[in-house]
């Protein structure tokens, strides 16, 4: 980071009001004064000041020279190269369209209810289970739906169990961050915990450890990332799939994206709608996000491909590599050759590049889609 003091109305004009705000709230979780909320309502997500002190871009504490909001943002100015050095040592190659990593490989839980309630072979909740056995981790912050689940109105929660990751399995596509859980995850006692969260929720744990911004990034040990390239407002529900297509969400039983957008029902149908119906429903913190690969997490993953059980996974860091390594040891997941599904890595790369596209040119260089020699 720049020597100066980068503060809350840096953040608040670079970020948050110019369209480069993803909503991850790593800057809320990150503010050790209390004095930043988070507006998950009326189709906004993003942070805001609580104080009464001048207007919207005021900080006290920011004035008085506090810089945790900047350091913990992964979208405040050089944020990717920064992260791509702290992780790897070095900064992406303009042909590592997906990121830095070390091993691609399908994989699945090897536990049964595990893989039924997961989403494409429930990888994650495996993941999850493993270290909190093995006490790598001590919670998760995961999404879980409001309520009894019938309003399909995505949340962040805390996972402790084998019940609570259960209770957290499948995809929403609708946006919940994640890292809001944060507190509730330190009020219970935990000091290591794994994020599991979309693309830009998974960039937070790095850029604050890189950034220095205290001890949430200390305490943020284990970081799953999962493949994503939009996420939709919960309007969509009344506003498309009911008042279109008739389909009520209290009756729907789960979703999935695979080139269009796929609904079962509780009574057993299945809908397919076209994802160009759903484009303007797109959340807006979306629109501007370069990274579709997750390509900052330990571990990233994503049901893209032919294998509708199997998670495509890619392991980026020593820790992600030691975890998989363990649980294909002791059998808790299978694995097959990235190889296998080529098509799905060609997809991720061909999606990862076309996310890369949307940074806009205003802000710096680095997240940019590279040309090749």
């Amino acid at each position: 980071m720049p020597p100066e003091k980068l503060q809350w109305k840096h953040l608040y004009d670079e970020v948050v009001t110019s369209g480069l705000c993803t909503g991850c709230a790593g800057c809320v979780i990150a503010c050790p004064h209390d004095v930043l909320g988070y507006k998950d309502t009326e189709g906004v997500y993003k942070p805001f000041q609580l104080e009464e002190y001048g207007g919207p871009a005021d900080c006290s504490h920011g004035d008085k020279g506090c810089t945790s909001c900047t350091r913990a943002c992964p979208r405040f100015r050089a944020w990717e190269p920064e992260i791509d050095e702290f992780m790897f040592g070095r900064t992406r190659t303009p042909d590592e369209i997906s990121g830095i990593y070390k091993d691609i490989v399908l994989a699945r839980a090897s536990d049964p209810v595990i893989h039924e309630v997961g989403q494409d072979g429930g990888l994650v909740g495996a993941i999850l289970l493993y270290c909190l056995e093995k006490d790598i981790i001590d919670a998760a912050l995961v999404s879980y739906l409001e309520g009894d689940g019938t309003s399909w109105k995505a949340i962040p929660g805390v996972a402790r169990t084998r019940e609570d990751i259960i209770a957290s399995a499948g995809s929403r596509y609708t946006y919940s961050a994640n890292t809001m859980a944060y507190a509730e995850a330190i009020e219970g006692g935990a000091e290591r915990i794994a994020l599991v969260g979309m693309s830009c929720q998974s960039s937070v744990p790095p850029v604050m450890k890189q950034r220095k911004a205290g001890k949430v990034g200390r305490r943020l040990s284990l970081n799953i990332g999962l493949l994503c390239s939009k996420t939709f407002d919960d309007a969509i529900f009344e506003e498309l799939f009911e008042a279109k297509h008739g389909l009520k969400k209290s009756e729907m039983k789960k979703m999935n994206i695979k080139g269009v957008f796929q609904i079962w029902m509780k009574n057993g149908d299945y809908h397919e709608v076209p994802l160009k119906e759903c484009h303007a429903w797109t959340r807006e913190g979306c629109k501007a996000c370069p990274d579709f690969a997750a390509e900052h997490a330990d571990i990233s993953t994503g049901g893209i491909g032919k294998f509708n059980d199997w998670t495509l996974t890619i392991v980026r860091t020593d820790i992600g590599r030691e975890i998989m390594d363990g649980m294909l040891a002791e059998g808790w997941i299978e694995t097959r050759p990235g190889d296998d599904d080529p098509d799905a890595i060609a997809l991720m790369h061909k999606l990862a590049a076309r996310s890369r596209k949307r940074w806009p040119e205003f802000a710096i260089d680095a997240p940019r889609l590279l040309p090749t020699t």
